[in-house]
């Protein structure tokens, strides 16, 4: 009765790992240290990128050599899983579960139970799984849920697939999810979503003598109100879109003194032509007014972004314009990822994949080499400074890592237990992915 869970993907997904375990202990089963002692094995998969999915069939082969050790092995497969996956993936898996039917995994995950697909729309679901308590990974920093699904319908995503349409989780719900957190001593908390900013939640209002009106919440009131919260923590978020990015949100963010100065904001492409293609409902010149904007208003903010390369029908000279925003924005981090066709998808079916890995590898070590020297440059900026940390694990004995409010990895030296504190750390070496620093005497918590 032993279970181990393997997660890829996102916040979210390792969000929904927490999920997992509550049900899962719930059912009396017990977390394995290692896999090969584990009697159940669940994969919470991603399948935004072809190489994720790939992760996912490599699996198939070990589990099939520790079921030599272990006849009794049950497998299960959830996340965000494709159709044509589902399909594939259930002959090498005892269940093929959906994520959303996670309430209802007692009843229908049984030993006696056929191998087989099973659906949503076979029961009738009573609680959304987002309700469901999460067996937390650690004390001090928690991911929670505002939103599942997104309407954007990106050419080149699977989200809105895998995860259907935006559901906003109720208001009230996520302020006591938050408050119970802080009240246990919680540091950091962040605030997740396909979409974040097109949240839409709903809070009703009592009136004395008249009837209760219900207002509706957007992303930048609940930040206000989460930061209302009283407790010493930071708030982050992710990931937002830059079409639903509103003046009024960069003010909240402004004066949300709780509000850790670090966004991801996508990009995808510097080339509007590529944009159009790829669905994205922003130019550059928005997107640059943007950048510009939230600067303006919050100076010292870190800023990474996502972008695709070598996506279908990008030209050198398109690539060319995103070497030119990576030097414009100057970003201090980015991920980048080199695409590859998703089934279901408008690029998959009706685009041509006609650029070739070779030069694909070669535009993402270009933009890599470019984010070297800018996050190296931004990263100077802090030498010498002294910054609030929070110390999120232990590297090796008395070495440290944690991030700052800025979400700069930092590395110390330190004898004592830090794991989980604010701590104030004055910077003393600098390189293009992270700072070192030394402890000040005096700590923050």
């Amino acid at each position: 009765m032993n279970y181990y869970i393997i997660t890829y993907g996102c916040q979210l997904n390792r969000a929904d790992s927490e999920r997992i375990k509550t049900v899962l202990e719930s059912m009396g089963y017990q977390s394995a240290p290692k896999i090969e002692r584990a009697g159940l094995i669940v994969v919470n998969m991603c399948s935004i990128r072809q190489s994720a999915v790939n992760r996912v069939y490599g699996l198939v082969l070990k589990f099939k050599k520790i079921k030599t050790q272990n006849l009794k092995l049950k497998t299960i497969l959830t996340g965000c899983v494709l159709k044509k996956d589902k399909v594939k993936l259930s002959k090498h898996f005892d269940y093929v579960l959906d994520i959303k039917m996670l309430p209802q995994w007692p009843i229908f995950f049984q030993p006696h139970k056929e191998n087989r697909i099973i659906k949503k729309e076979n029961c009738k679901i009573k609680e959304n799984y987002l309700e469901i308590k999460p067996k937390y990974e650690n004390n001090f920093s928690a991911f929670v849920p505002i939103m599942t699904g997104c309407n954007n319908f990106c050419s080149f995503c699977v989200v809105p697939y895998t995860r259907n349409r935006e559901i906003s989780r109720p208001v009230k719900k996520i302020i006591l999810e938050i408050k119970n957190l802080v009240k246990k001593g919680y540091k950091e908390i962040w605030l997740l979503g396909q979409n974040v900013n097109s949240y839409r939640g709903k809070i009703t209002i009592k009136k004395k003598n008249a009837k209760n009106q219900t207002e509706c919440i957007g992303f930048s009131k609940l930040l206000k109100m989460v930061n209302e919260i009283e407790g010493n923590f930071w708030i982050r978020f992710t990931s937002p879109h830059p079409k639903d990015f509103s003046k009024d949100l960069i003010k909240v963010m402004k004066n949300c003194e709780k509000y850790g100065h670090y966004l991801n904001l996508p990009v995808q492409s510097g080339d509007n032509t590529i944009l159009k293609k790829m669905n994205r409902k922003y130019t550059i010149k928005d997107y640059k007014n943007l950048i510009k904007e939230i600067r303006k208003e919050i100076p010292d903010i870190t800023l990474s972004t996502d972008v695709i390369v070598g996506f279908p029908g990008e030209t050198k000279k398109q690539f060319e314009n995103t070497v030119k925003l990576f030097n414009k924005i100057k970003y201090d981090m980015a991920y980048i990822a080199e695409y590859s066709p998703r089934p279901q998808t408008l690029a998959a079916i009706k685009l041509k994949d006609n650029v070739s890995l070779e030069e694909k590898t070669k535009r993402r070590k270009i933009l890599t080499e470019i984010l070297r020297k800018t996050a190296l440059e931004n990263n100077q900026k802090y030498l010498k400074k002294i910054v609030e940390v929070l110390i999120e694990k232990r590297k090796k004995k008395n070495v440290w890592l944690g991030k700052t409010k800025e979400y700069k990895t930092i590395e110390i030296n330190s004898n004592k237990n830090l794991l989980g504190k604010f701590v104030k750390v004055k910077v003393i070496k600098f390189s293009c992915w992270g700072l070192k620093g030394k402890l000040c005497q005096k700590n923050l918590s």
